[in-house]
């Protein structure tokens, strides 16, 4: 593994993603899994990546075998977690410690106890042997040309039970040449006022013996308080020169650090450069990248990265927007490789209507009467349960209705029916048949057909019947995939005679798009999304 020198200079992004990370309840990587998300993070432009413990976790022994092997990292230096040598022994008979150097990862990070209560109850030894543990673990990765970080562990509870020990644990791992020590917040109950008097009061205590070059400290939050985030940002406006945080905040219990959330604000707020150049516009396509390795959705409302990250909704905001969109977006959200969006929903105006429209490639500036047409229907269909901030496809749809005649129409229903068979079996196998006109390259309907298919349920058997009829014609039916389906009963409506809304979500393997439909009936309402999506999928070229 190749690594470039540091962006920022002395400032350490440290990502934790694969360690720490891996700890949240429900996420499981494979070792492909780790070396995509090592790759992806090495992109972004992080300093170091901690890929796990080797040596006590078998797949992170694999991962780091690997690694050494697979990766050719351009900028990330690969890091190695484990602990500091066991009591009453040295760091080089302690088979855990050589699994770290056999790793051949280039940087160990070593967690220690920094709570004297945490010295004589879990480790069961003394103060003076913990301090020794620390020292000869460091010192032992150094001379086998091993950067070494120590991760302080459950630090801001032992500097409030004994500030002085504390202090010492730090002044003994800097001296004995770590790289960073890292105060970690291990139980994540500490709030930014605590953070901000524990680093000052540790950096003032640590400079009565150390030059201020070697006063080098990191934070590590988890997120128990919801200040995950804040608190790494207090630590770093109080000296702090290393932070470490998580991918979208993954980890145990509510999760550590948001890394990118951190990085965001370091870059746009306190004018810290801690990413290669052209590094923060990868921030929202990498946060999603890594959200789909760990199988998990992506946070519509993360700050920065989310979908809704810089979505507006209410009329007022919109005719702001359209003034100056800066009047009501804190950052550009190019600058971190997100969008800005105008949700267009029962609050809309005007304004909202008009911007929308922009962003589809239609100017309503020129057309007011278009413009009050639309603002007025889609008022009286989201009022009806429509919801046209989830479908920004069947809004399109709805404004080239108006605009332009419509999309071209592929084809028009005549009728569909749908039967369902349970046997005694237990076995229920739905059927539909559909008869469709077919239109021709200028919108004309020149075909006529009749297809019957099953599906493993209704809607299944209707876009699979669907999708028979016209296959011949629209090969291209076979490339547009549903990749989300959402029902819901609206507010007001109840039983089973209540009036749904379906949300379908579809992609072509290049974009993804989302159609609304609304009815007392399922199927209906089904139908509805399901035919507006295909037809707006083959359109899309």
């Amino acid at each position: 593994m190749t690594q470039a020198d540091s962006a920022q200079g002395d400032f350490h992004v440290f990502d934790t993603t694969l360690r720490d990370g891996a700890q949240m309840e429900g996420l499981r990587y494979s070792v492909a899994d780790k070396l995509a998300v090592a790759e992806l993070l090495d992109e972004l432009g992080v300093d170091y990546i901690e890929g796990g413990w080797p040596g006590a976790i078998p797949s992170d022994t694999e991962f780091f075998a690997r690694a050494a092997d697979e990766l050719n990292f351009k900028h990330a230096k690969l890091v190695a977690f484990g602990m500091t040598r066991r009591a009453a022994s040295t760091a080089a008979d302690d088979p855990g410690f050589q699994a770290l150097l056999d790793s051949r990862a280039p940087v160990l990070c070593l967690v220690a106890k920094s709570d004297m209560r945490h010295v004589e109850q879990a480790l069961r030894t003394t103060p003076e042997e913990n301090l020794a543990m620390i020292a000869d673990s460091v010192r032992t990765g150094r001379e086998h040309d091993r950067q070494v970080f120590i991760d302080c562990e459950h630090f801001f509870d032992g500097f409030r039970n004994d500030p002085a020990y504390a202090t010492l644990v730090v002044k003994t791992a800097l001296d004995a040449g770590a790289e960073a020590v890292v105060l970690c917040d291990t139980n994540g109950g500490s709030i930014p006022s605590d953070i901000t008097a524990a680093v000052t009061d540790l950096r003032r205590r640590l400079a009565a013996d150390l030059p201020p070059e070697r006063i080098r400290l990191g934070m590590h939050a988890q997120n128990d308080t919801g200040c995950a985030v804040a608190n790494t940002i207090a630590a770093v406006e109080a000296g702090a020169m290393h932070v470490q945080g998580t991918a979208n905040g993954y980890g145990e219990r509510p999760g550590n650090a948001n890394l990118f959330t951190v990085i965001a604000i370091l870059e746009t707020k306190l004018g810290r450069k801690v990413l290669p150049e052209g590094g923060l516009e990868k921030l929202t396509r990498v946060s999603h990248a890594i959200a789909e390795i760990a199988n998990m959705a992506p946070d519509e409302h993360a700050p920065y990265t989310g979908h809704a990250a810089f979505a507006h909704k209410a009329g007022i905001h919109a005719s702001a927007i359209k003034a100056d969109p800066a009047l009501y977006n804190h950052v550009d959200p190019v600058v971190v490789g997100n969008d800005m969006r105008i949700l267009v929903t029962e609050m809309a105006g005007r304004a909202s209507v008009e911007l929308k429209g922009r962003e589809i490639g239609i100017d309503l500036s020129g057309d007011k009467d278009a413009l009050d047409r639309i603002t007025k229907r889609v008022k009286e269909l989201e009022s009806r349960g429509w919801s046209f901030e989830a479908a920004d496809a069947s809004f399109e749809l709805l404004v080239r209705d108006e605009v332009e005649g419509g999309l071209p129409r592929p084809f028009t229903l005549d009728t569909y029916r749908v039967i369902v068979d349970h046997d005694p079996n237990g076995a229920t196998v739905a059927e539909a048949t559909v008869r469709v006109d077919i239109h021709g390259e200028h919108g004309e309907a020149d075909e006529h057909r009749i297809s019957t298919a099953q599906g493993n349920g209704p809607v299944n058997a209707l876009d699979a019947a669907l999708r028979s009829a016209l296959a011949a014609r629209h090969p291209r039916l076979a490339e547009l995939t549903l990749s989300d389906f959402k029902v819901r009963i609206l507010a007001g409506s109840k039983g089973t005679d209540a009036v749904t809304r379906v949300l379908i979500s579809m992609s072509d393997g290049e974009a993804e798009w989302t159609t609304v439909g609304v009815a007392p009936n399922l199927i209906e309402a089904s139908w509805n999304a399901l035919a507006d999506g295909l037809a707006y999928g083959l359109n899309r070229r």
